[in-house]
C-alpha cells in the first residue's frame, strides 16, 4: 500500500487553535483506495519544521504529499497554485524571524504545485463545499513547507505529486477571534478528504 503524507501545524500567532492539527489527527491511518494518510503535525518554527518534514519524508516514503495551512479570515478551501523560494514574515513560535531571505540558494525561483488544484476545487464546488485556487501562499511556514516538498519531489521521481492546502478556520476559532469567518470542524474535514481523494484519483 502506497502513503499519503498529510501535514499540518501547531497554533500560531494569534491563533489559540489551529484546525489543521484536528484534520491530520483524525486522518492518521485512513485508507484512501490503495493510499494510506500518515498524518502528522508540524511546529511553526522556521528551523525546526523544514527538518522535521524532510525527516518525515524519508521516514514515511509518500507517493504523495499534502500539507495543510490555517488561512484565518478566508471564507474557502484554498489549494496554492505555487511556491516562491522566499522566506519571511512576522516572528515564529520560537521568535525566529527572516526577512528577504532564500529557502534554497540552488533551488528555483518557484515551484508550481503539482497536486490537481482544478480537480481539487472542481470536485469540492460540485459538493457543496467554496473553494477556489490560491496564487499566492505568502512567505511564512506554509509557503516554506510547501517549498520544500516541492524541492523534494524535483529530485525524487518517487513523489508523484505535491502541494498545499490552506483551510479556513473552525467554527471554535472563529468564535474565539470573534472577528473571522469559520466553517464547522467536521466540513473542513470532509472537503479535505475529498481533496485527497480527488489526488489519489489523479495519480
Amino acid at each position: 500500500m502506497q502513503k499519503l503524507l498529510l501535514t499540518g501545524f501547531e497554533p500560531f500567532l494569534s491563533n489559540p487553535l489551529n484546525p489543521t492539527m484536528d484534520i491530520v489527527k483524525a486522518l492518521d491511518g485512513k485508507i484512501l483506495g490503495n493510499y494510506e494518510v500518515v498524518g502528522r503535525v508540524l511546529a511553526v518554527d522556521f528551523k525546526q519544521a523544514p527538518t522535521q518534514f524532510l525527516t518525515l519524508i524519508e521516514e514515511v516514503q509518500p507517493a504523495i504529499i499534502v500539507s495543510l495551512g490555517l488561512a484565518a479570515g478566508s471564507t474557502k478551501i484554498s489549494p496554492e497554485r505555487v511556491a516562491i523560494n522566499v522566506k519571511d514574515g512576522e516572528k515564529d513560535n520560537s521568535g525566529n524571524a527572516f526577512l528577504d531571505t532564500p529557502i534554497h540558494e540552488d533551488g528555483d525561483v518557484a515551484y508550481f504545485s503539482t497536486l490537481p488544484i482544478r480537480q481539487i476545487v472542481n470536485r469540492l464546488n460540485e459538493a457543496g463545499y467554496p473553494a477556489a485556487i490560491s496564487n499566492s501562499a505568502g512567505t511564512y511556514l506554509c509557503n516554506n513547507i510547501m517549498y520544500e516538498g516541492l524541492y523534494y519531489a524535483k529530485s525524487h521521481s518517487s513523489i508523484k505529486r505535491a502541494g498545499f492546502i490552506h483551510i479556513p478556520a473552525s467554527f471554535e476559532l472563529a468564535i474565539q477571534n470573534g472577528r473571522i469567518a469559520g466553517w464547522p470542524q467536521k466540513d473542513l474535514q470532509a472537503a479535505i478528504e475529498l481533496a485527497l481523494t480527488e489526488c489519489i484519483l489523479n495519480d
